[in-house]
């Protein structure tokens, strides 16, 4: 059974793999000419429009109906634009905005251009309720911390992808929001009884279920009163329990990365975390970004050893993978067609900031950029002012490696803008804010989550809800500092 072709193509048809660089290798094409149900795309399969193109249209080849699918949620999260920053603004700026036509609308136009690249699965909307300010991994990709709000914005997202002709993918049932831990470095714990779930996370997905999106994403995150020990994504009373039995939800689950240590602490490995999953009632296996051909062989190989051993049922991969033929056999992404002007992104993100105090008498100000760290989700994305600057001049320091003394003499009496995100929990970041404002017109940008934190002795606090290009553009716009 081990060598059995037939249960390895089966074995295969649940697996989202990955492959690196901007031209697709043999393996990755055989593998899906093999049965495998497709690949991931990441930032460094990306250069150029007419190169993803190319090399989606070489996977297409080996097989019509397989699965491209990227993280492409705009805002901070962006593989298109990660060398640039996204031309649209996150989900906490549109959830700011509470315009759900105009979320439609940008999601739509996400769509177009994955659609234009040969993308068909996007893995998004991140519909997490972001309830904990000191969230490490969630932020501005969620909408809100109001699940009303969220949820209403979730389903326009789910609608303007499929406008486009592209599947979205809602993330990361149960809820990712209300946790301080980042499940790509172990695994989070959300303690809270049911009842507060049913309230604060889950009423999102409850839209989306309704609003018929195709495909969900598991969190690998552990409810003690949901899930026991495990995390979500092995847990058969997350997945069949509430998602399919009680909530109704028909289309394909999806794991979340099964390289992320969320997963492979709790499982022992990708290997037994792709068996785990598939005996909870996931669907789709993503294996995440760092995957090579032994890697794919050795997990199709744990599969089928599950099922020669009893472990897994063979009728439960074959319900997988006709979930995962089903979805791949309606998605055809729409020709061409656009949801609005060019500028659509920045429109946006312009009517999302928010200015608490005056920007009276910046326009000579040394712009200041407070370094932060990026997130594994986000990667290492240009964020900041700097590409939207006419003649101010900017710096970029670390929070606890400059004094003020030596921000202030750079300044030479000029007013600053500081620029950072999440600022509240950077280190060093609010002591050396208040000592400048004691001395210096301090005005402050926070393009991170807009926790209730406010530093003493500012004259103005900007929020955009996100650090994009569009975001940043934004911003610069609103100071009186864009080229």
């Amino acid at each position: 059974m081990p060598n059995d072709p037939a249960l390895r193509r089966l074995a295969l048809r649940t697996l989202l793999a990955a492959y690196p660089g901007t031209a697709v290798p043999q393996w990755a094409i055989d593998l899906v000419g093999d049965g495998l149900a497709g690949h991931t795309l990441f930032g460094g399969n990306v250069d150029r429009p007419e190169q993803l193109r190319a090399a989606t249209d070489a996977l297409r080849a080996a097989r019509a109906d397989v699965l491209i699918a990227i993280d492409e949620e705009g805002g901070d999260v962006t593989r298109l634009a990660h060398a640039t920053g996204s031309p649209y603004p996150g989900n906490a700026a549109l959830g700011a905005v509470d315009d759900p036509a105009l979320t439609r609308q940008v999601y739509r136009a996400i769509g177009d251009e994955l659609a234009t690249c040969g993308a068909n699965l996007d893995l998004a909307p991140t519909v997490d309720v972001n309830t904990a300010d000191d969230n490490p991994i969630i932020g501005t990709r969620s909408f809100g911390a109001d699940p009303a709000l969220v949820a209403t914005h979730a389903t326009a997202a789910v609608a303007g992808l499929a406008d486009a002709g592209v599947a979205a993918c809602a993330k990361h049932f149960p809820g990712h929001g209300a946790t301080v831990t980042d499940s790509h470095l172990e695994l989070p714990t959300v303690d809270v009884p049911m009842a507060v779930l049913r309230r604060r996370d889950l009423p999102p997905f409850a839209a989306v279920v309704e609003a018929g999106t195709p495909a969900i994403m598991t969190a690998h995150i552990r409810v003690p009163a949901l899930t026991g020990d495990a995390p979500a994504t092995f847990s058969r009373a997350a997945l069949t329990g509430l998602l399919r039995d009680e909530y109704g939800f028909t289309g394909v689950i999806v794991t979340d990365a099964l390289e992320m240590r969320g997963a492979t602490l709790a499982a022992g490995g990708i290997g037994p975390a792709a068996v785990a999953a598939l005996a909870a009632g996931a669907d789709l296996l993503c294996i995440g970004a760092r995957v090579d051909h032994a890697l794919v062989e050795r997990v199709a190989a744990g599969i089928v050893a599950a099922i020669g051993d009893g472990t897994l049922p063979v009728g439960r991969v074959e319900q997988a993978a006709g979930r995962v033929t089903a979805l791949a056999a309606v998605v055809r992404p729409a020709a061409g067609g656009t949801a609005g002007p060019a500028d659509l992104g920045y429109a946006a993100a312009r009517r999302a900031v928010r200015v608490e105090g005056t920007l009276d008498g910046l326009a000579d100000a040394l712009v200041v950029q407070l370094t932060a760290g990026s997130t594994i989700a986000e990667g290492r994305v240009p964020w900041g002012l700097g590409p939207h600057l006419g003649n101010a001049r900017q710096l970029r320091v670390a929070p606890a490696e400059v004094t003020a003394e030596q921000v202030a003499t750079a300044a030479a009496g000029r007013p600053l803008v500081l620029v950072g995100r999440h600022l509240h929990r950077v280190p060093g970041a609010g002591d050396l804010i208040e000592r400048l404002a004691t001395r210096h017109p301090v005005a402050v940008v926070e393009m991170g989550w807009p926790s209730a934190w406010r530093p003493a002795g500012v004259r103005a606090f900007v929020t955009t809800y996100g650090a994009s290009h569009a975001n940043g553009r934004a911003a610069a716009e609103a100071l009186g500092l864009a080229a």
